[in-house]
């Protein structure tokens, strides 16, 4: 089984101090930079592009970077994506044409490909291009806004994911984005997630952009997965 990724999502970080917020979630034991794009269109909220990304990394940000783009159309923006220094780029299937050629593009521009499973998008998208896919992303609450409650159904969708990538035999990575905090983060990963998106759960206002407290709530996280075993 991979290893249990923690991935902040800045959309709920303090946008005036992004790089400082992003070194101290990542000081505090997070291993992946989570990077929600929204374009209100595909979903009713507008928030941030490539250039941000590629701030970031003029920054200092080494940590993968996790591109979730809820856009539509994708295509387009992928390149820009890639340029600005993406390491994963996750998109929806709704939102593309050509599925297929979408996975492949991202992989051509050098990152590594996902798709996006909202709370009512069936799985079974993921038929005839599993071997395109080094992500699966399933959306715990209806995308568009942070600070929303798990879908408990969802439980039931990261077993089947998890039966599907299992069978497959390939290394691909279980998302689970929406709603993680540290007092359920135990039966998610029960259910198969090894990757776990929180935005309100670490940089919640309770925090208080303490980097202190992000280690408090990382750790919780930690600890309460070392109790699962698979």
């Amino acid at each position: 089984m991979a290893e249990d990724l923690i991935a902040p999502s800045i959309l709920s970080a303090d946008f005036a101090k992004l790089g400082e917020e992003v070194d101290n979630v990542l000081a505090a034991g997070a291993d992946i930079v989570h990077f929600d794009v929204m374009d209100n269109h595909y979903v009713p909220n507008l928030t941030i592009g490539p250039l941000v990304c590629s701030a970031l990394r003029k920054h200092g940000v080494t940590a993968p970077i996790d591109v979730h783009l809820m856009v539509d159309p994708v295509d387009r923006i992928v390149p820009d994506f890639a340029k600005a220094g993406a390491t994963y780029i996750t998109f929806h299937p709704e939102a593309s044409n050509h599925i297929d050629r979408t996975l492949q593009l991202i992989r051509g521009e050098g990152c590594k490909s996902g798709l996006v499973f909202n709370p009512a998008t069936p799985l079974s998208y993921l038929d005839y291009v599993m071997d395109k896919v080094d992500m699966v992303l399933l959306m715990s609450v209806n995308p568009g806004f942070g600070g929303q409650s798990f879908i408990p159904a969802t439980m039931d969708k990261l077993r089947q994911a998890r039966r599907m990538i299992d069978e497959s035999g390939l290394d691909i990575r279980l998302e689970i984005d929406g709603g993680v905090k540290a007092d359920n983060i135990a039966e998610i990963k029960a259910a198969g997630a090894d990757t776990y998106v929180s935005g309100s759960g670490i940089f919640g206002k309770g925090n208080d952009g303490d980097p202190h407290r992000y280690d408090t709530i990382i750790r919780q996280m930690r600890e309460a997965m070392a109790a699962v075993s698979r």
